[in-house]
């Protein structure tokens, strides 16, 4: 069996309004937003593979025990694995995490993508889409409703991404 192609990502969803869009308001009126005032943020790591199949899980931190956490799930379900990663701390400067790569070798092959190029990982359009679906003029009256849709979100939502596309961006 061979080695299955992953882009890997996280992203923090605030519990707070997120205003991006124009709305119509009665012209000499401004508008109101709900703000909960909340600073309560969950992360929800994010896999993409190369045959379609993907992984969303969240948590409450992003550091690198999570990320090890997250990275023994990719391994349970994806088995043999080339990981694309960004240059996060939590991937690459901490001990555990590059015994853990050290370690699984032989089955976990990781390539880290350029400094500063989110464009290479399909995962990032993940995150914009969930946040504009999740969070753009919207209000959770408390912190449990926005983790729960969010986690429904990501359970349910296949995006149907080409990450080779993604990959091999400006390669012409």
């Amino acid at each position: 069996m061979g080695f299955t192609v992953l882009v890997e990502d996280e992203s923090i969803f605030i519990h707070d309004a997120l205003v991006r869009r124009r709305m119509w308001v009665p012209e000499g009126k401004l508008p109101i937003v709900i703000m909960t005032g909340s600073h309560q943020k969950t992360c929800v790591f994010g896999a993409l593979s190369i045959d379609g199949r993907q992984l969303f899980t969240q948590y409450d931190t992003f550091d690198r025990f999570t990320f090890l956490d997250y990275l023994k799930k990719l391994q349970n379900k994806f088995h043999k694995v080339i990981l694309f990663l960004d240059r996060a701390a939590q991937h690459y400067r901490s001990i555990i995490v590059r015994k853990y790569f050290e370690k699984n070798k032989d089955i976990l092959r990781v390539e880290w993508f350029p400094k500063g190029s989110p464009e290479f990982n399909a995962v990032e359009k993940c995150w914009r889409q969930g946040k504009d679906d999740l969070l753009v003029s919207k209000h959770y009256p408390k912190f449990h409703n926005l983790r729960n849709t969010i986690a429904k979100y990501y359970r349910t939502k296949r995006f149907h991404l080409d990450i080779t596309k993604h990959l091999l961006r400006n390669m012409r």
